[in-house]
């Protein structure tokens, strides 16, 4: 039993890992397209994905769906027992991104009015 838990927990961290580094690339993207002002239909899909995350983390009470199944399968009270991320970078992630999304969607506004 302890190994399919260790399974599972290594299965959801890797899942869990790799949606970050895509939201990652999704965030950085719409960072560069809205500061080399490309307002093209990337930088709105951009925006879907982050609405669609938002409503996400809303619907589960600021929790990752994904860190609410690895609870299941461990009882560490790090921050990032469900995620391969420095513990500073797992506890700080919300945080962090939401301000880079307030100032892409100041930009955007920006651009748009210019």
């Amino acid at each position: 039993m302890v190994y399919k838990s260790t399974t599972m927990l290594t299965k959801i961290k890797n899942v869990h890992t790799l949606i970050w580094i895509f939201f990652n690339i999704v965030i950085f993207y719409m960072l560069y397209a809205v500061i080399q002002d490309r307002i093209d239909i990337w930088l709105w899909i951009g925006y879907g994905l982050v609405f669609l995350e938002a409503l996400t983390l809303l619907l589960f009470k600021f929790l990752c769906p994904l860190t609410i199944m690895a609870r299941k399968y461990s009882d560490s009270t790090r921050e990032n027992f469900d995620i391969y991320l420095p513990k500073w970078l797992a506890k700080y992630t919300k945080v962090i991104y939401t301000s880079i999304i307030g100032i892409i969607v100041l930009i955007t506004i920006y651009r748009l009015l210019t």
